[in-house]
């Protein structure tokens, strides 16, 4: 095989990886860690793989600014090695029992998110800082500015699912209590609206990114042209929830589900890693 066929091999295996997650998470859906954990760990080898093939085999013959995307690449992907997990985990359950027997997964599961939205908030100022000193400042400021204000508020939501509710529902189970108490709901309206918030403010900094990569010629104007079409759609979808009915609603909790405002953050990452090549 040739150097650019493993290239290209190990680029489309990084290119499938959200792919395959989402369609085992929601179509097979739960199953037993003793399954799924193994199939996890050779995927992140493989990922680590085709990342080094791609993008890290010739890093001592790398230019210092080219080692900065490289870091800002790797910082976007390495979130989708966590989150590749939930293809055996499924989607969290629905019922408080389901919570109750799967807490330690759940908390692994928002911890894993939690670590995702640091990882893909350094990469993007990273990202940001390299695009400003080759002169596109607007675009990337109003992207970096944008992922600061989103991963305190994505940390701190993660940190609610995967700390307070997994507890709180244990606490409910144990009690007795077949209604959550009134003080629960304003605390569900809060995160609700710190969700809908930092959901759009991802999509925003996608929006912002893609722009300013455009700008410099690091995206072609088609690839541009769909982050910013997907990044103000999702951006709209999860802002119209908070004020529409359904499908709305449901359309909006579709794409502020926690992966999927990090799936463009981790193509972005896919696409620089050949630019980070020696």
């Amino acid at each position: 095989m040739t150097r650019d066929s493993a290239r290209l091999l190990g680029q489309v295996y990084l290119w499938i990886v959200p792919i395959m997650t989402a369609a085992l998470g929601f179509g097979i859906g739960h199953s037993s860690y003793a399954i799924y954990l193994p199939i996890w760990l050779v995927n992140v080898v493989l990922m680590a793989v085709a990342i080094w093939v791609v993008g890290l085999r010739d890093r001592r013959a790398m230019q210092n600014e080219d080692r900065s995307t490289f870091w800002a690449s790797l910082f976007l992907i390495f979130p989708w090695m966590l989150i590749s997990i939930f293809a055996g985990m499924g989607p969290p359950p629905e019922t408080p029992a389901g919570w109750v027997a799967t807490a330690t997964e759940q908390q692994v599961r928002y911890s894993f998110l939690a670590v995702s939205g640091v990882s893909v908030g350094a990469g993007f100022m990273l990202l940001g800082s390299k695009l400003r000193n080759m002169g596109e400042k607007m675009y990337s400021t109003l992207g970096m500015y944008a992922i600061s204000l989103a991963i305190p508020l994505f940390v701190l939501n993660m940190l609610f699912w995967g700390a307070y509710l997994p507890e709180y529902i244990k606490m409910t189970a144990t009690s007795g209590l077949v209604e959550s108490p009134e003080w629960f709901r304003p605390v569900r309206a809060l995160f609700g609206a710190i969700s809908i918030v930092e959901v759009a403010l991802i999509y925003l900094t996608a929006i912002a990114f893609a722009l300013s990569q455009s700008r410099v010629g690091w995206l072609s104007r088609r690839s541009g042209s769909a982050y910013v079409i997907l990044g103000s759609v999702g951006s709209l979808l999860i802002v119209s929830s908070a004020f529409l009915p359904d499908p709305f609603k449901t359309i909006g909790f579709a794409v502020s589900i926690p992966a999927i405002p990090l799936i463009m953050p981790y193509f972005m990452g896919v696409a620089l890693l050949r630019r980070s090549e020696g």
